[in-house]
């Protein structure tokens, strides 16, 4: 979305020293020029005190008949230091009258303003100090006007903004081409969700820059205040590069106060009134925006409900169906329609206490930091669907509040329910271990998918009667069975392992399918055994599982 920026635009509550001059007669002439033309002109003060510094507010244009420099005042030194106090007071400029004191600016005062780059104005008889306010006054309050309308014009812009198809990057690509910064809005994870820059400086005279990549050390300590703070703040800091001498963070709060994320911008110097409101605006809209997407949104409603009613439609593939869940789910889940999902599941950590927030607050607290409206308290924990990575930082950040997570590998609509089943199947593993664990990366056996309780129970139902049986006899037997499957039931490889001889293991196994009232020449039930095994406890058994031999 293109704006045109208008020249100047986005001055509140004062006029330039140039504009203003442009605008008095071509009588008044400028005696010495201090470069403060651009500077804000606020007021207009007659004054002939020997020191008006103290009623004085800054970028004042001071206008003088002389008195202050008569008789032994108007030695070079003491008006030299008339002009430094002046200057001191950053002041704009100084205006001298002619009559009825002095019928030239005294060389002393010209001296004097050159030395400490003072702008000297020459106020002929003609012009009377009152037409001068009077004029200012005019000039002001036409020039507010005009700023009035193009903040309108400029907050419109920036609402038009919301409504697009990608409303964070189109408002910040807005807010850029009216205010002379770069502008960077991250999420309550930290990373960035859209980033925009003025490639002229903002149509001004400075040098334009871009929000520092990724990494940037003086970028992470901003933002690290900003999403850890609470209530209504500002982060100020400066950063060594082009167009970042002031960066400003806002951070983007919930009805409840949660951070959901932050705007940063940066510029070469501070921001005017006006530019300052359109900020104001953008930072509002960027809430609207995070809240809608953690909270607000009627998208999730909607999507259970066709689910609900029409349960087969991700299996049938009709493409019309799936195209309109997409939508809805792209509004849900957060990121874009085009990122994977991926499925979350969260387990309490065994040793943390309980939190005590309240089932809505416990929600909340997962869409904010998953950045998905997506999410549902269960019975081990809760379950969310995000696009969102899950990096180490936010994992780091959910541990700390006491829980562990299954992170889903990343998957399409269609793919939800299987990737769902492949997260549930590795849960006991982190309830065991007590540790998070990524699906992409997890070592996938059937011991560590079926976990200790469900193994322990396994081996108590297969292997009841050898374990009945008296320690030493017990432990004879569960050895023997132990070798032998091992060897994947080869008599002389098992008879070697188990230093018996092979007649011997034969009889021993035939007493072992007896009490176990098992065929033991079935694959399915050597398999069986040979999994409730490494959950056993019995002396001598192996700690860890081992991979049959081939015979």
């Amino acid at each position: 979305m293109a704006v045109t920026a208008e020249p100047e635009a986005g001055r509140l509550g004062f006029v330039t020293l140039d504009q203003f001059l442009a605008q008095l007669p071509p009588q008044l002439e400028v005696l010495h020029d201090g470069g403060s033309g651009d500077v804000p002109l606020r007021w207009v003060e007659p004054s002939e005190l020997e020191d008006p510094t103290p009623y004085l507010l800054d970028g004042e244009l001071i206008l003088t008949a002389g008195l202050p420099f008569q008789g032994a005042a108007g030695t070079a030194a003491r008006v030299s230091e008339y002009v430094r106090r002046l200057v001191s007071a950053k002041v704009a400029a100084l205006g001298f009258g002619i009559q009825p004191y002095f019928e030239a600016v005294p060389e002393a005062l010209v001296s004097a303003c050159r030395e400490h780059n003072l702008t000297l104005l020459l106020v002929p008889p003609s012009l009377p100090f009152a037409a001068i306010g009077l004029e200012f006054s005019r000039l002001l309050e036409s020039d507010n006007a005009r700023v009035f309308r193009q903040l309108a014009d400029a907050n419109r812009q920036l609402m038009r903004a919301v409504l697009s198809s990608r409303p964070e990057h189109e408002l910040l690509a807005t807010l850029v081409q009216r205010v002379p910064v770069w502008a960077a809005a991250y999420g309550a994870d930290g990373k960035v969700r859209a980033r925009a820059h003025s490639p002229n400086g903002g149509g001004t005279a400075q040098r334009a820059g871009s929000a520092p990549a990724a990494g940037h050390e003086g970028m992470a300590r901003l933002l690290e205040r900003l999403l850890a703070g609470s209530g209504p703040r500002l982060e100020m800091d400066s950063f060594n590069e082009p167009g970042s001498a002031v960066v400003v963070g806002h951070p983007l709060r919930s009805n409840r106060d949660a951070t959901l994320g932050a705007l940063v911008l940066g510029s070469g110097k501070p921001l005017t009134a006006a530019q300052n409101n359109m900020v104001s605006t953008a930072v509002g809209l960027l809430e609207l925006l995070a809240r809608q997407r953690t909270s607000g949104s009627l998208a999730p409603s909607q999507l259970a409900t066709s689910l609900l009613l029409n349960p087969d439609v991700l299996s049938s593939g009709a493409a019309r169906e799936l195209s309109g869940l997409k939508d809805l789910l792209a509004q849900a889940a957060g990121a874009g329609r085009t990122a994977s999902l991926r499925v979350i599941q969260g387990v309490r950590a065994a040793d943390s206490l309980e939190s005590g927030d309240s089932p809505v607050r416990e929600v909340l607290q997962w869409r904010r930091l998953f950045d998905t409206k997506l999410v549902a308290l269960t019975d081990y924990g809760f379950a969310a669907i995000t696009r969102l990575k899950v990096d180490e930082g936010l994992l780091a950040e959910v541990e700390r509040l006491g829980w562990r997570l299954v992170v889903g590998d990343p998957t399409e609509l269609t793919g939800l329910t299987a990737a769902a089943q492949r997260a549930t199947a590795l849960r006991s593993r982190v309830l065991a271990s007590g540790a998070s664990i990524r699906v992409e990366e997890a070592a996938w056996s059937v011991t560590g998918l079926l976990g200790p309780e469900a193994g322990a129970l396994l081996a108590e139902r297969v292997l009841q009667p050898l374990l009945s049986l008296p320690a030493e006899r017990r432990t004879a037997l569960m050895g023997v069975l132990r070798g032998w499957l091992a060897e994947n039931g080869s008599w002389d490889a098992s008879a070697k392992a188990l230093g018996l001889h092979r007649n011997s293991v034969r009889r021993q196994i035939g007493v072992i399918g007896e009490l176990l009232d098992a065929d033991l020449n079935s694959a399915q039930v050597r398999a069986e055994l040979w999994i409730a095994l490494q959950y056993t406890e019995t002396e001598g058994a192996a700690q860890e599982p081992q991979r049959p031999q081939a015979r």
